[in-house]
C-alpha cells in the first residue's frame, strides 16, 4: 500500500522533493553537476590506471622521469627522477595517490599536495636542475635530454636489481638500464606521472623565489612562460638574469639587446 499521512512539519520542501505539481521524489542533479561528479570520478581514478599501466610490465622496480620548464622564456629546466618498488608499496600509498596525473591536469594547490605523498611512497626521488646558460649555450633540446639522462640514472644508481626506465617522451644514449620512451608517459605511467608532480612543484617553488630577487617581471605568477603579462614586462624593463637569450621569441625582437 502507498504511505499515508502528511508530512512532518520539520520536513522542508528540499527535503521531500516537492515538485510544483505538487508531487514529491528526489530532484535529478544537473547536467552540470553530473558532469562535475565524473570528472572527480577520474581524476580519483586516475592514479589507479597509471599504477596499472606501470605493474603490467613486469618488473618490480620502475623508474620514470620528467622535466619541467622546457617551454619557458625563463627560469632553469628542472628534471625529476621517482622510483617505485612495487613490492614494497602500500595499498594505503597507492590510495593516497589515487589522484595522480600529468602535472598539467592539476592545479598548483592539488600538486602541492600530491608532491609529499610522491616523496613518502617513492623508494627513491632525484631532482636535476639546468640554468638558463647552460640552456643558451648548450641548446635546450640537448640539456633537456642529458637532464632526463642524469635524473633517471641518479634514480637509479647503486640498485643492485633490474630497473625499468620510462622517459615522457624520449629516449636518451649512454644508458645502463633498460628503458622505454612513452608518448605522453605523464598521463600513462604513475612512475612518469609522479616525477612530473616532483619537477612541476620544485621548479614553481624556485620561481615564486626568483620573484622575490628580481621584481617586476612577476615570475610568480607564470613562473616563466611566455604569458601576455610576461611579454609585457619584458618590453617595459628588459629582460633578466632568468631569461634565455637563445630563445628566438617576439618579446624579446623589439628590444635593443
Amino acid at each position: 500500500m502507498p504511505p499515508t499521512g502528511r508530512p512532518t512539519a520539520s520536513a522542508s520542501s528540499s527535503e521531500t522533493g516537492v515538485r510544483a505539481d505538487g508531487a514529491t521524489g528526489s530532484s535529478p542533479p544537473s547536467a552540470g553537476s553530473c558532469a562535475r561528479a565524473r570528472r572527480r570520478a577520474r581524476r580519483a581514478g586516475s592514479g589507479r590506471r597509471l599504477f596499472a599501466f606501470d605493474r603490467r610490465l613486469g618488473f618490480r622496480l620502475v623508474a620514470g622521469a620528467d622535466e619541467a620548464g622546457r617551454g619557458c622564456l625563463a627560469g632553469p629546466l628542472v628534471a625529476a627522477g621517482v622510483l617505485f618498488d612495487y613490492e614494497a608499496l602500500t595499498t594505503r600509498e597507492l590510495r593516497s595517490l589515487g589522484a595522480l596525473n600529468d602535472s598539467k591536469q592539476h592545479s598548483a594547490e592539488a600538486r602541492e599536495e600530491l608532491y609529499p605523498l610522491v616523496m613518502r611512497s617513492a623508494a627513491r626521488v632525484v631532482v636535476v636542475s639546468r640554468c638558463v646558460r647552460g640552456i643558451d649555450a648548450r641548446g635546450l633540446h640537448k640539456t633537456n635530454l642529458a637532464a632526463l639522462r642524469d635524473a633517471v640514472r641518479g634514480v637509479t644508481a647503486g640498485v643492485g636489481e633490474e630497473v625499468l626506465c620510462l622517459l615522457d617522451g624520449f629516449s636518451v644514449a649512454e644508458f645502463e638500464h633498460p628503458q622505454r620512451a612513452i608518448i605522453d608517459g605523464d598521463a600513462t605511467s604513475a612512475a612518469i606521472a609522479a616525477a612530473s608532480i616532483v619537477a612541476k612543484v620544485t621548479r614553481d617553488r624556485y620561481m615564486r623565489l626568483a620573484d622575490v630577487r628580481h621584481p617586476g617581471w612577476r615570475f610568480a605568477e607564470h613562473v616563466g612562460y611566455s604569458t601576455p603579462s610576461h611579454r609585457d614586462a619584458i618590453l617595459r624593463q628588459g629582460v633578466s638574469p632568468l631569461h634565455r637569450m637563445s630563445f628566438q621569441s617576439l618579446a624579446y625582437q623589439q628590444l635593443a639587446l
